[in-house]
């Protein structure tokens, strides 16, 4: 039988990544890029991504969203899918603008699927959702690949956007040789709380990563890429089932 899940990549949400938008500043970033147009690239082998990330409020984006970085000051227009149209919808959240975004670059006949979890949900509700998710694309057998679109603590120097916080730089460690080895239970442990200090936004994200994959993890997984520009852990990788 074929398999389902075929990989999960994990990339951060920047608008930084988007050349357009950042000019000459673009060279700063541009390894960070490099790594995460590689990791796109890897996904193109599925029929559909299936797209998690953190915001303010729960949504869901369909693959026949068109989206634009207007709010972010350039009209770079972005699409979920091939046969997305429509007048580009400004309001799109980041997470589905950053898939749209790596989707037209990197895989243009995939379809993508965004689901936004609130940065506040609780652990318990991260892992069911995961599992519900891991449910849902086990009975499609569409061949997908997860793309988690997701941060690390944003408060790692003084002038990163949420200051400094003196335990960022260890919960950026901690999730960093998470993410590197498949180790869904530390994870999974991540303290909201501590999450919130930070300015860890993409903590729920993470979480639903780990209840997808559940106990048992990833049977390889591989950071490509970790840094910090402007005091925002950014980390970059793959997971395979």
């Amino acid at each position: 039988m074929a398999r389902v899940l075929i990989a999960a990549a994990f990339v951060p949400s920047p608008p930084l990544l988007v050349p357009e938008l950042t000019g000459s500043a673009a060279t700063e970033t541009a390894d960070l890029r490099a790594a995460v147009l590689a990791v796109g690239s890897e996904l193109r082998a599925a029929a559909r991504w299936v797209v998690v990330g953190a915001g303010t409020d729960a949504s869901d984006v369909p693959d026949t969203a068109v989206g634009t970085f207007r709010g972010f000051g350039v009209d770079l227009v972005v699409a979920l899918g091939p046969a997305a149209t429509g007048t580009p919808d400004p309001q799109l959240p980041l997470p589905a603008l950053i898939a749209g975004w790596l989707r037209d670059r990197t895989a243009p006949v995939v379809r993508a699927t965004t689901h936004v979890v609130p940065a506040g949900t609780s652990p318990q509700d991260c892992a069911r959702l995961g599992r519900q998710l891991r449910s849902t694309l086990d009975a499609d057998r569409t061949p997908t690949a997860l793309l988690v679109v997701a941060d690390g603590p944003a408060t790692l120097t003084a002038k990163a956007p949420g200051a400094y916080h003196p335990e960022a730089q260890n919960l950026d460690e901690a999730l960093g040789v998470a993410l590197a080895v498949g180790d869904v239970a530390a994870l999974a442990a991540l303290d909201p709380a501590l999450c919130a200090e930070t300015v860890c936004d993409g903590r729920a994200a993470w979480q639903v990563l780990a209840a997808v994959f559940g106990p048992d993890g990833p049977a390889s997984a591989a950071t490509t890429h970790s840094s910090a520009p402007y005091g925002v852990g950014y980390h970059v990788g793959m997971w395979r089932p």
